[in-house]
Parts: C-alpha cells; sequence; structure tokens
C-alpha cells in the first residue's frame, strides 16, 4: 500500500560530489545550496528532481545491481499506459513523434496546446488525470493535430482520434460513482470493452468466497474479457502473453541483476519473481512476495510487478510499477525504534481483541532514497510504501515499509509555507506548524506504514478486503493505516522511546491533516465534481467524520472570518479519542468483510464535497500559485565499460528536461506498440 504524497515532508539528507562534465540537460552535483529543484511548472502540476544520496558509497557491485533493477523497471514503461487506456499507447506514440520531429511553426497557440496535452499524458501515463481520472480535453484542433502527425509521417485510426477529441467517450479513467456500473463506466483496461461489474464478480465468486485461509490474489495480473460467444476469459499479463514483449525485457535485466545479488535471500527472490513473470502463476507471485519480505539484508532493495490495485474499480488488477531503492543507514536506525516496538503499539490499540494480532510478525522498516522509478510510481510517486498487499502473508511473514526519505526532501524543496499561512487558524497553529510540522508529517507517515498497514487481522474465514469489499477497500485501507498513525501520535510513547521531543508534535500533525482533509485538498477538485481518488477519499472520511462526531463537545470549531473558513482544533486529546473509535470501526469493517458498513462510511463522509467551500479554497489558493500536484524527473544511470564491455563504473546524472528525458525513455523503452 502507498502513502501519497500530499503533505511537503522531509528528512534533511546532505551528500556532495565534484561536478562533472555532462550533456547540457544534466547535472551530477549532489550540493543543494545550487541544485535547481523545481524545473517548471504547466497547469495544475510542477516537475521536481530529486537527489539520490550516498549512491557514490556503493560498491561497483552493488551500482550494476542498481543499474540492472532501474533498466528492469523502465522496460515497462509501457505497460502501465496500455492498462490506463487502450488508446493511451498509440496516442503517447502520436506525440512523441510530433515533439521530437515537427518542423512546423512552433509559435501558434495550438502547437502550445499540443506540448502542453503532451506533458499532461506523460505525467499521467495516459491521457486521463492521475488523480482525478478525468479525461484531458485537447486545447488544439483534431484538423491541427492531425495535420502535424502527418507532417511527421504518423497515423492514428479513426476510433483513437474520436476517443481523444469527444469529451463523451471514456471521459473517466476510474468512475467511483455510486450506483453505475463501475467497470462498464471506467475506461481503465483491466477488462475488456463489454464486461461488466456483474461479469467480473461472477467470473471470481467461487474464489472471492472460498474459505482458503491462504488466498491469491485473484485477477491481479491478468484482464478479463469477454469473446464472441460471452464466454469470459482471463488474458494473463507474462511472458508470451500480453505486454510480453516489455516483460522479455524485464526478465532481461532481472536476470542480470541475480548475477549481482548482495546476499542468497535477495537472489532466491529476484529467481521467483521470474519466473512468475515467465509463468503469470499467482502462486509464484505468493511465494515470490515470501521471499522478498524475508529479504531484509542488504543496502539495496526494490518494488517491481503488478501491485497497487487503485485504479480498478472492482480493486483486484494491479498496476505496474517499479521504485528502486538505497537503504538510508543514519535515518533508518533513527526509525528502527518503531518496528522494533509494534506488538506494543497493536496491543495498546483501540481495537477489538479479537481483531489483534497476537504476533506481529517481521515488520521492518527503512529510510531509503530512490534511484529510480517507473509505471505507476512515475512522474507522480509515493513517499512511503509498505508491502507486500496480501493480508496472510504480511501476518504470517512479515512486511516490509520503507518511506522515500529523498523524494521526501525534495517535495520540501520545492515548496514553500505559503498554504500554510493562509489556511491556519492562528498564529499559534502557523508557528506550532513551522516548529513540528515537518517532524509530525514524518512520524505519521512511517506510523501509517510500519504500525497501520501491518496491524489487525481478518476474522476466521473472512477473505481479504479487496474481495469482500470491493471497490472500497483502498480507501478504507489507507483510512485504517492513516487512524493508526494519528491515534499514536499523541502518545506519550513517541516521547518515552526519544522518537519525538514533546506532545506538540502530534498536534501539529493533527492540525495538519483536518486542515488538509477538509479544506486544502480541495485544490485538486473541480468545480461542480465528487471526490474520486481513493487516498483523497480516505483523508476526507476521517477529518470529516471526526468534525460530525465531535460537534456536541466542540472538538472542532468551523470559523468563518473575513469571508474565510477555518478549523480550529479546541481538544486535541479528545480528537485523539475520535481517532480510536473511527479506527476500531474501520478495522470491524474489514475484518468482518462488512461491505454494506464500509460503503456507507465512504459515501457518506468521503465522497461528497461542499461546492461552496471548494469555490473558496480554489479561489484562496489561486492567488499563492502553488500547483497541487508535484512529479519527478528521475536520475540517469550512465554505465561506463571497459574495452571488453565490462561495466566498470555507473555515473549518476541528474537531467532538468522533462520532456527530454520522456522522449528519451520513448526512445529506449518503447517495447509495445
Amino acid at each position: 500500500m502507498k502513502n501519497l504524497p500530499f503533505f511537503f515532508l522531509t528528512i534533511v539528507m546532505l551528500a556532495a560530489c565534484t561536478k562533472k562534465h555532462v550533456p547540457a540537460d544534466t547535472t551530477t552535483t549532489t550540493s543543494t545550496e545550487n541544485f535547481k529543484w523545481t524545473t517548471e511548472t504547466f497547469a495544475d502540476k510542477k516537475i521536481i528532481r530529486y537527489q539520490v544520496p550516498g549512491f557514490d558509497k556503493l560498491s561497483l557491485q552493488q551500482k550494476k545491481l542498481v543499474y540492472y533493477l532501474t533498466q528492469a523497471g523502465l522496460s515497462g514503461r509501457d505497460i502501465g499506459y496500455d492498462q490506463n487506456y487502450r488508446y493511451n499507447l498509440p496516442i503517447r506514440h502520436a506525440l512523441d513523434n510530433i515533439v521530437a520531429n515537427y518542423k512546423g511553426d512552433k509559435n501558434s497557440k495550438d502547437w502550445q496546446g499540443i506540448l502542453l496535452y503532451a506533458k499532461q499524458v506523460w505525467f499521467s501515463n495516459g491521457i486521463h488525470h492521475h488523480y482525478s481520472h478525468d479525461k484531458f480535453q485537447p486545447t488544439f484542433s483534431q484538423r491541427y493535430f492531425e495535420n502535424a502527425l502527418k507532417e511527421v509521417g504518423g497515423s492514428l485510426p479513426q476510433e483513437v482520434l474520436t476517443a481523444m477529441f469527444d469529451p463523451k467517450i471514456d471521459p473517466k479513467r476510474v468512475d467511483q460513482r455510486d450506483g453505475v456500473d463501475n467497470v462498464l463506466a471506467s475506461a481503465v483496461n483491466f477488462q475488456g470493452p463489454n464486461v461488466t461489474k456483474a461479469d467480473v464478480e461472477k467470473f471470481y465468486e467461487a474464489k472471492t468466497k472460498s474459505e482458503d485461509p491462504e488466498p491469491l490474489e485473484w485477477g491481479l495480473n491478468s484482464r478479463l474479457e469477454k469473446g464472441p460467444d460471452g464466454k469470459l476469459k482471463e488474458n494473463v499479463w507474462k511472458s508470451g502473453g500480453i505486454y510480453g514483449p516489455a516483460i522479455d525485457q524485464i526478465i532481461f535485466w532481472l536476470e542480470k541483476a541475480v548475477g549481482v545479488a548482495e546476499n542468497e535471500r535477495q537472489k532466491n527472490a529476484l529467481v521467483i519473481l521470474i519466473d512468475y513473470f515467465k509463468t503469470g502463476d499467482l502462486k509464484k507471485w505468493a511465494d515470490y512476495n515470501i521471499a522478498w519480505a524475508k529479504a531484509t539484508e542488504g543496502d539495496v532493495d526494490y518494488i517491481l510487478g503488478f501491485i497497487e490495485n487503485y485504479h480498478d474499480p472492482m480493486s483486484m488488477r494491479g498496476s505496474y510499477e517499479a521504485i528502486i531503492q538505497i537503504n538510508d543507514f543514519e535515518a533508518s536506525a533513527r526509525m528502527k525504534v518503531l518496528s522494533e516496538n509494534a506488538q506494543w503499539f497493536e496491543d495498546n490499540s483501540p481495537l477489538f481483541p479479537n481483531h489483534k494480532k497476537e504476533k506481529v510478525t517481521g515488520v521492518t522498516y527503512k529510510v531509503v532514497n530512490t534511484a529510480g522509478e517507473s509505471g505507476d510510481a512515475s512522474p507522480s510517486t509515493p513517499i512511503g510504501v509498505n508491502l507486500p498487499n496480501n493480508p496472510w502473508i504480511r501476518t504470517k511473514y512479515g512486511s516490509k515499509s520503507v518511506s522515500l526519505g529523498n523524494i521526501e526532501n525534495a517535495y520540501n524543496m520545492a515548496g514553500g509555507p505559503g498554504l500554510t499561512h493562509e489556511f491556519a487558524n492562528d498564529q499559534e497553529e502557523i508557528e506550532r506548524a513551522e516548529k513540528y510540522g515537518e517532524l509530525g508529517g514524518k512520524l505519521h507517515t512511517a506510523m501509517h506504514e510500519v504500525l497501520g498497514h501491518a496491524s489487525g487481522k481478518m476474522e476466521p474465514g473472512v477473505g481479504a478486503p479487496a474481495t469482500t469489499i470491493p471497490g472500497y477497500s483502498s480507501t478504507l485501507e489507507e483510512a485504517r493505516a492513516d487512524l493508526f498513525g494519528l491515534y499514536y501520535a499523541m502518545d506519550q510513547k513517541l516521547i518515552d522511546l526519544g522518537i519525538m521531543p514533546s506532545l506538540e508534535v502530534g498536534k501539529a500533525e493533527y492540525d495538519n491533516y483536518i486542515r488538509n482533509g477538509l479544506m486544502l485538498q480541495l485544490r485538486r477538485i473541480k468545480p461542480g465534481n465528487n471526490i474520486e481518488e481513493a487516498h483523497m477519499r480516505n483523508r476526507q472520511l476521517v477529518a470529516a467524520w471526526v468534525f460530525e462526531k465531535g460537534a456536541k463537545d466542540h472538538v472542532i470549531e468551523k470559523i468563518t472570518r473575513d469571508g474565510k473558513t477555518y478549523f480550529d482544533i479546541k481538544d486535541y486529546e479528545k480528537l485523539r479519542m475520535l481517532f480510536g473509535e473511527l479506527l476500531k470501526e474501520i478495522q470491524r469493517i474489514e475484518s468482518q468483510g462488512d461491505a454494506k458498513a464500509g460503503k456507507a462510511l465512504v459515501e457518506t463522509y468521503g465522497v461528497k464535497v461542499d461546492q461552496g467551500l471548494l469555490k473558496e479554497v480554489l479561489a484562496r489558493a489561486e492567488k499563492l500559485n502553488i500547483p497541487p500536484y508535484g512529479g519527478f524527473i528521475n536520475p540517469r544511470l550512465v554505465p561506463t565499460t571497459n574495452k571488453n564491455g565490462e561495466i566498470k563504473d555507473v555515473k549518476l546524472e541528474y537531467p532538468d528536461d522533462f520532456t527530454g528525458q520522456m522522449l528519451e525513455y520513448a526512445k529506449n523503452y518503447g517495447f509495445l506498440k
């Protein structure tokens, strides 16, 4: 599960090296003093660069491992586009061709419109917004686009052009509205065009209702399609199957990674992952996750495969992603105490006794520095991840939780205090945010990943939430993890463990969470719309529920001053108890597979937007000129070889041209047509 970037958090990590001659769009310096963090802004997005501290300290074997894993991750880049929409790849290929090769007039509004559209598509891995799921509408004419494409020797079928320019066709990548067939209404390419929600439920009914205590992640790596005879069939993503050419390239680089693995456990996990990509066998995926969870030693790790199911309206199929990581030893040591005390937090949580784990197994937590990302993790990336997702594997074999320290740092370096000053209720809240907000956010992220996702258990015979509460499980799981962290953010235990200096840190995080959940995240919503994305639903659900339940005791007050809305927490301890109550209820819903209660909770508190407040937030935020979304340019790993073609070193470069990197990726990693 991911903790997506909403707060600008930081773990400050510095490293230095000598600047060398590199291509014009790159730098190799990791000094923060002159490093250009933000390279450009467009639409509602800004493009950021991140540094990779510690890379130069790796051995040659480790550098090779990072390079091979990064190449494997990038080799699957095209998969994410096709998963997001069936016409994404031909449209992106056309845009890549035009932007790279068009020689005509580049001063017109139409040309500027094409550039903007291309950047939107690259940022979102498709023609739908990465967060709102709304389809981008071209600001240039279809005739201009077709002429430009013709000039560079390209063309698109009429049905693709119509889908691109007609706003009525496939308007939402994921449509989570209640009362519609969410599968038919969603443009995401996880099911064939004629497959319905009822079809999916019927096809997997026997598997999802099985009392198998160790169920596989059914549907995770396949597209469900309906033949002319009406029969349903899974087409599996594997070598020789769907996405075969890209998966073969992934396998090629993973096999090289096996040869430079740091230890036997890491090597064993890579071998099983390769076998899984070759066969598509979900039993092998489970075996891989067990082996990967056990491989806790070494300085290099990775996340790679079909993993998170946020973009599937049925919460079954996994989007392709890759994150390659280098351990940050100093920061990890500071936070290791959380995982060492995981059992205490579980035992003292407000959950029902039969929903607590008797033994929290193998929760490992590290702060890492990202060295490369791809697929659903790029350009927009999480700041924290807890895996594996399969509940019984987490319970029996443990899990890995990571915070992406250099990503958090880059967000912070590219951000600013403007939003806090505008939306905080008073000077006391602002000063607390400035003094403790960074630490509060970092601790909440860590507890969300290390403790939250690893906590709780299912009642006997109840399957994973993804199958028992389809469509709402992602929101509920993220809310559960958030609430676990929020409940303990105001606990004396964190002070006793030396993790935070005072409860003021917890208060700062409570201020931030309520402010963001009820107001700031609305910057991402268009007027007239409600909330679709799981993490946004989670934050509003939590904030709106505690606001309503605490109204009688004035736990949180809504204040209007000079025509502006503010939320002021009056009783932090009572708010903590409300967080605990909601945590207990959501854990009950998941543990019992109570789909009715889960749906009611999300629809009542997490979906509907106060349109008046939305209009106000958008107006206030617009004056600050701070885009609500950030995405990243990846570093470039450049191997140098000897006369025998053997790698003798791997250098890091930091490109600063987003368009240039997208065209470079299209040229080097375009394995699907």
